[in-house]
C-alpha cells in the first residue's frame, strides 16, 4: 500500500507502484488541473511539487508528473494546481492575469505550480532565478515576455521573507494555503517505509531512479513490470568527500550535483554547465546512476564524469564490484552489467588547484535538448605543460567515448596551437560518427573539432584565439 499527502489529504492506493502520478491524480482523485500533455516531460503541462522532509525544513521541488511513478511519491507530499488554489486567486495566479501571460490556458496550471515551487525553495528572490524555475514550462500561444514579467512579480512579493522558512512565510502572506505549515509534521507522523520494493532479485527486475528516460521509451509496460524503486532508498543518496575522494549516492539527482557544496568547490562552473542539462522538473528527478545505465552515446552526465575518469560501485544486493566509467559501455546499449546489478555509486578523484575543467554541447536549442554532440575535458596544468588528461566525447559513435590516444598524446607536453592541431588529428581517428537526425557524419566530425578547440580556448586564455581557429580551421 503506497501512502502520501496529496494536496491536503492523506491518500493511500493499492495501485502498482509503476502507475504514473499524472494519470493517478486525473482519474483516481479526479483532479483535471494536471494536464496531459507531450507526455515525455517536456512541455510542463504536467507538472505537479514534490515535498520531502530535508532536516528541520520540507524540501519542494517540480516534476514533471507524466514521467513519475507512485513508487517515487511514497511518503511525500504532493502538490498540484488544485492544491495551491484559495478562495481568490492567489497571488502567483493573480501575477498572470495581470501581466496578460495566459492564452488559451493549458500551459498554464504548470506554469503556476512551478512559480508556487519557487516559492517554497527558499532561493533568492530574483527575477532572474523565478524564471529559471519556469524553463521547464512550454507555452505556444501566448508570449514569454508577459510571464517574465508575471516571475518578476512573483519575485518581488518574496523579498520581505528572505531568510526566513519558505513554507511559513508564504502561508503568513496568504501566497500559498495555510496548510503548507502543517505538512511537516504531517510527513513526520505519516512513517511510511521508503525502501525500495522488490528485494529479491532477479535478471527479470526493472531498476527504476528517476524515470525520465524509461517512462518516455516504455511507458505502457511499466505499470505492469517487476519494478525495484531506488529514487528513495536512502543509502544510495548524498555527495560526501571522503579524503581525496567525491562520492556520490547512485540516485541523486542533477539538482543534487547543483547543489552540492563539494562540486561547487572543486567545480565553480559545473552548475552553470549544469543547466545546458534538460529543464528544473527533468533536473529534479533524473538520477546520476540513471544518466550512466541508459547508456546514451550523447548523455551529458555521461561525458562530464568520463572526463574525471569516475569509478562505478555495482551491487547485486550481495556483493560489490568496481569498474571505470570508460569500460561500462561494450557497445550501443551494452552494458558491463549483469541484470541483477546497480549503480549504488560513483567517485572519483578530486582535483587539485592545477586541474581545471570544462564542458561544451552543441544542440538545436541551448537549452532542453538533446546533443548533437557534446564534449568534456579536465586536465591538470603545472608550469604550462600538461600532466594529466582527460577528453570524453558524445554523438560521435555508438557509446559516450574517452578519447584515451588524444588524452594521452598531451601528457607532458606544453600547451600550444600545435599540440591542440595534432591532438585534434588524433581524436579524429579515434570516433565513429554516422549521419542521423542530429547532423551528417561530417558534420559531427566539424563539431567535435570545434568543441575541443573551445576547452582550449576557455581553459587557457593566454592562447591566441584568432590565430587558433586560423591554424586549426578544417
Amino acid at each position: 500500500m503506497l501512502k502520501f499527502i496529496l494536496n491536503n489529504n492523506e491518500v493511500s492506493t493499492d495501485l502498482p507502484a509503476g502507475t504514473v502520478l499524472l494519470d493517478y491524480v486525473r482519474y483516481n482523485q479526479h483532479l483535471p488541473g494536471t494536464k496531459i500533455g507531450c507526455r515525455e516531460g517536456d512541455c510542463g503541462a504536467c507538472t505537479v511539487l514534490v515535498g520531502e522532509l530535508a532536516g528541520d525544513q520540507v524540501r519542494y521541488r517540480s516534476f514533471t508528473s507524466c514521467l513519475t511513478p507512485l513508487g517515487n511519491v511514497q511518503g511525500k507530499h504532493v502538490v498540484t494546481v488544485e492544491g495551491i488554489n484559495m478562495e481568490q486567486l492567489n497571488p502567483i495566479q493573480q501575477a498572470m492575469v495581470d501581466e496578460s501571460a495566459t492564452q488559451c490556458g493549458f500551459c498554464t496550471p504548470g506554469f503556476v505550480v512551478s512559480l508556487a515551487g519557487f516559492c517554497l525553495s527558499g532561493k533568492k528572490p530574483t527575477a532572474q532565478n523565478a524564471v529559471a524555475a519556469v524553463d521547464g514550462n512550454i507555452c505556444r500561444c501566448t508570449g514569454y515576455k508577459s510571464i517574465e514579467r508575471a516571475a518578476a512579480r512573483v519575485a518581488q512579493l518574496l523579498e520581505a521573507g528572505e531568510g526566513q522558512d519558505p513554507a511559513t512565510y508564504v502561508a503568513e502572506q496568504q501566497i500559498l494555503p495555510e496548510y503548507f505549515t502543517s505538512i511537516k509534521s504531517r510527513l513526520r507522523a505519516l512513517a511510511v517505509d521508503t525502501s525500495p520494493n522488490g528485494h529479491v532479485l532477479s535478471g527479470t527486475l526493472q531498476f527504476v531512479g528517476g524515470g525520465t528516460d524509461l517512462y518516455v521509451q516504455k511507458h505502457d509496460q511499466m505499470r505492469e513490470l517487476a519494478t525495484r524503486f531506488l529514487f528513495n532508498q536512502a543509502d544510495l543518496q548524498g555527495i560526501v568527500r571522503q579524503e581525496n575522494r567525491c562520492v556520490i549516492g547512485g540516485a541523486a539527482t542533477v539538482s543534487d550535483l547543483a547543489e552540492s557544496a563539494v562540486m561547487q568547490e572543486f567545480f565553480p562552473a559545473f552548475r552553470p554547465f549544469l543547466r545546458l542539462v534538460s529543464s528544473t522538473p527533468i533536473r529534479n528527478m533524473a538520477t546520476v546512476a540513471g544518466n550512466f545505465v541508459n547508456a546514451s552515446p550523447i548523455g551529458d552526465l555521461t561525458i562530464m564524469f568520463l572526463a574525471l575518469d569516475a569509478q562505478l560501485v555495482l551491487s547485486d544486493g550481495h556483493t560489490a564490484r568496481e569498474i571505470p566509467l570508460r569500460q561500462f559501455y561494450l557497445g550501443y546499449k551494452v552494458l558491463e552489467k549483469a541484470p541483477q546489478e546497480n549503480v549504488t555509486a560513483i567517485w572519483f578523484e578530486l582535483p587539485d588547484a592545477a586541474s581545471c575543467f570544462h564542458f561544451e554541447k552543441v544542440s538545436k536549442r541551448t537549452h532542453l535538448d538533446i546533443a548533437s554532440v557534446n564534449s568534456a575535458c579536465c586536465f591538470t596544468v603545472q608550469d604550462g605543460f600538461i600532466v594529466k588528461a582527460g577528453i570524453s566525447a558524445g554523438g560521435v559513435g555508438p557509446v559516450p567515448m574517452l578519447l584515451p590516444k588524444a588524452s594521452e598524446y598531451l601528457i607532458g607536453k606544453e600547451v600550444s596551437e600545435g599540440l591542440i592541431q595534432k591532438a585534434l588529428e588524433i581524436a579524429q581517428t579515434e570516433i565513429s560518427p554516422i549521419s542521423d537526425v542530429r547532423g551528417t557524419e561530417t558534420y559531427k566530425r566539424l563539431l567535435l573539432n570545434q568543441l575541443i578547440k573551445a576547452h582550449f580556448l576557455a581553459l587557457f586564455p593566454r592562447l591566441n584565439a584568432r590565430e587558433l581557429l586560423r591554424r586549426l580551421s578544417c
